[in-house]
């Protein structure tokens, strides 16, 4: 075991607006969880920079439209017990996941799995009920060890992964240490959630790294300090304002949430809040992925529109829409709100902003205790996340449908898709899935936000990627 005192002075410093929720990647959703545990453990697959999948620690072969054949090479198969990785801990990480019982968040995208099937150590089959084109994508939930499974072992606070990075300890919810293996840099990750208190622990050299969750004021501010370096990458984290679709709630009705589409001012928003460093969204994929929809318009400011909607509804200024509207704690998220609040404000709908710490908020979302809330979507590859969001059957804990939206063609499509082997084909069915999304808005898309990095001059070799990871870290190192 390391000791933290005695690498005070070398360790590399990242902080973080929020702590990981988990370090189980079977149950990891939130992206900082996600993006540490793709440090601390390897997957099967991993994403090349189209979006395509490659090999992390296993390369395939498709035997038949429904039979995959995956064989584990040579590299991330030392866990961090020193026991060899093998083909019986990557069936017990995907048996767990596929027993219902055990509440697994990636249960949605991999129930498509029939049988899990060891050929030796090393050769493993996956057997699927139907074909799906997209089969390997789902394939990157990070490999933890059948003993610790078998053991009960707590993996959610003490890791064990063959990832590059070793966990050493966490010590508090707010302080994760690790060790990067190939070179023994120890790096300690750093729960502020204040991003000012984050930004002058920068300045004053207790970070070394922050990336994201920077207001761009801040952002501008800091590229005056010649101490620091800021990385800025065209992101694809899909912000959007989202709704409760139970018809004990009044954003039950399509002409409310049009309403609101309507009186949301985005242009006003992206010019004088995020200076130019987000871009106007019309559905979960950009319009440049392979499966995005090019010719999806915006719903535009029209507050007129949004007045005689309500106006049909029975609401006005005399008798306003009352809407609460839930979201995080971080002071960009909370001005955003009120920006949001002052703009449905002027067409007659009265919203009460509440805001609370990241694991309250996440949870009620996930449990559908909401109104309306805005959130980001973080590193979107696979349009497969139009399963996971809005089919009938991904109501969380089965999938991440949390405003419980129910559309029979939508369902339709999304299994048509499932089962089509053509992508080009595929691909119109999630064209069409994105058609109907945008008509019966049970998101308001808002905006695609850029990923940034700020760091002292003495850190070189961090990268930043398109999905907003933590990758960088892999080769990032103090001059």
């Amino acid at each position: 075991m390391h000791s933290i005192e005695a690498e005070k002075e070398t360790a590399i410093r990242f902080g973080l607006s929020a702590a990981p929720l988990t370090l189980d990647p079977r149950f990891a959703r939130d992206a900082t969880s996600s993006h540490i545990n793709r440090l601390l453990y390897r997957a099967l697959i991993h994403f090349d920079d189209q979006a395509r999948p490659a090999p992390d620690l296993a390369t395939w072969e498709k035997l038949t439209t429904t039979h995959y054949r995956l064989t584990l090479g040579k590299e991330g198969r030392i866990f961090h017990t020193g026991a060899l990785l093998t083909t019986k801990d990557v069936k017990a990480t995907y048996d767990f996941i596929l027993d219902s019982d055990n509440a697994s968040p990636h249960y949605g995208s991999l129930k498509n799995i029939q049988s899990i099937d060891i050929q030796d150590d090393n050769v493993i089959d996956f057997i699927i009920k139907q074909p799906d084109p997209l089969f390997l994508t789902k394939l990157t939930v990070g490999i933890v060890p059948a003993i610790s499974i078998e053991k009960g072992h707590p993996l959610h606070k003490e890791p064990v992964g063959s990832g590059i990075f070793k966990f050493i300890s966490w010590t508090d919810p707010y302080t994760l240490h690790v060790l990067r293996q190939t070179d023994q840099q120890v790096f300690h990750f750093l729960t502020i959630k204040d991003p000012v208190v984050r930004v002058l622990k920068l300045l004053r050299g207790e970070l070394d790294i922050l990336q994201n969750g920077i207001s761009p004021e801040l952002v501008a501010w800091l590229h005056q300090r010649d101490t620091l370096k800021i990385l800025t990458h065209h992101g694809t984290n899909f912000t959007y304002l989202g709704f409760n679709l139970q018809d004990t709630e009044p954003t039950h009705q399509l002409a409310i949430r049009q309403a609101i589409a309507y009186a949301i001012n985005r242009d006003e928003i992206l010019y004088y809040i995020f200076a130019g460093s987000a871009r106007p969204a019309s559905s979960l994929l950009p319009p440049t992925h392979w499966a995005g929809h090019p010719d999806l318009p915006t719903y535009d400011y029209q507050p007129t529109k949004a007045k005689t909607l309500l106006k049909q509804m029975g609401f006005s200024r005399e008798n306003p829409l009352k809407l609460s509207y839930k979201t995080s704690t971080d002071p960009f998220r909370v001005r955003l709100a009120t920006i949001l609040q002052q703009q449905l404000a002027k067409v007659g709908v009265q919203v009460e902003v509440m805001s609370y710490d990241w694991g309250t908020f996440f949870a009620d979302i996930k449990q559908g205790r909401f109104q309306m809330y805005s959130l980001s979507w973080v590193g979107i590859r696979s349009p497969d996340i139009f399963n996971y969001v809005f089919h009938s059957a991904a109501i969380p804990p089965q999938g991440a449908n949390r405003g419980r939206f129910s559309h029979p063609e939508v369902d339709q499509l999304l299994d048509q898709a499932v089962i089509e082997t053509d992508l080009d084909k595929q691909a119109v069915y999630y064209q069409k899935v994105q058609e109907i999304i945008f008509a019966e808005l049970p998101y308001i898309p808002l905006w695609y936000e850029d990923h940034r990095a700020i760091m002292n001059k003495n850190i070189d070799g961090y990268r930043l990627s398109v999905n907003g990871n933590y990758d960088g870290l892999f080769h990032v190192y103090r001059q």
